[in-house]
C-alpha cells in the first residue's frame, strides 16, 4: 500500500510502501475492543473502599429500649439504614488487571493500523524535529500536516524538544511508538507517523513466519 510522505511543511516529499501484514488487515473490531477494554481496566486504581456497620466508629450500646417506645426495635446505630452508618454491600479494594495474550495484543494493534489507514488517518513524515521547544513552532507544524484536526504523535525515541513543545497543547499528544494504544489512537482524528517509527512499528509488530 502506497501512501505519501510529507515534510514538516506539509509537502510531499516522497512515498512509502507500507506492509499489508501490518496496515492492511481484516479490521477485528471485537479484538479491539476487548484491547481498550483492557486497557482502560488496567489504569483502575481499585482503592474505593467504604466502611461496614462493623468499622463505622458510633457507640455499640443498644439505642434505645427494646419495648414501650411504639417505635421499631433496634439495637445499634451503626446499621445501613441510619444516617452514619454503614455501608451495606460498598466497594471494596480489589484487583481490576485483565491479562490478554501477546499476540492477541498485536493482533489488535494491526486491527488498528489497519482501520486508520482505510479511513485515511494516518499521516506519514520523513522527519519530526524542530529547533526549539515552543509550543508556537509545534502548533504551526501540526497545522501544516493535519490543519485543525487532533493528532497523536508517535515517535521513535526520545525527542525533548517534540516532547515539550507538544505538551501544552490540548488537541495533540506525544509517546513513545512502542506505547501505541487502542484508547490513545482513537482519541485522535490523525495519527502522525515519522519514518523511523513506522521503521519499529514494521519490525515490532511483523508477523513471524511459520514453521516449517
Amino acid at each position: 500500500m502506497q501512501v505519501p510522505v510529507l515534510n514538516t511543511a506539509g509537502q510531499q516529499v516522497d512515498t512509502v510502501e507500507l506492509p499489508d501484514s501490518i496496515f492492511g488487515v481484516e479490521v477485528n473490531v471485537g479484538l479491539m475492543h476487548q484491547a481498550y477494554v483492557r486497557q482502560m481496566a488496567n489504569a483502575r486504581q481499585g482503592t474505593h473502599k467504604v466502611k461496614s456497620r462493623g468499622e463505622v466508629n458510633r457507640t455499640k450500646a443498644k439505642w434505645y429500649r427494646q419495648k414501650g417506645t411504639g417505635r421499631a426495635r433496634h439495637g445499634s446505630r451503626n446499621a445501613p439504614i441510619f444516617v452514619g452508618g454503614g455501608v451495606a454491600h460498598g466497594p471494596k479494594p480489589r484487583d481490576y488487571t485483565q491479562a490478554m495474550p501477546k499476540k492477541m495484543r498485536r493482533g489488535a494493534l494491526r486491527s488498528l493500523l489497519s482501520a486508520l489507514v482505510r479511513d485515511g488517518q494516518i499521516v506519514v513524515v520523513d522527519q519530526l524535529t524542530i529547533d526549539d521547544h515552543k509550543t508556537k513552532t509545534m502548533k504551526q507544524v501540526l497545522n501544516n500536516l493535519v490543519g485543525d484536526a487532533s493528532a497523536l504523535i508517535l515517535l521513535a525515541g526520545p525527542n525533548e524538544n517534540v516532547e515539550r513543545a507538544t505538551h501544552n497543547l490540548q488537541n495533540a499528544m506525544a509517546i513513545r511508538v512502542l506505547n501505541l494504544n487502542v484508547r490513545d489512537a482513537l482519541k485522535h482524528d490523525k495519527v502522525i507517523l515519522p519514518l523511523d517509527a513506522l521503521a519499529i512499528i514494521t519490525d515490532w509488530l511483523a508477523v513471524p513466519a511459520k514453521a516449517e
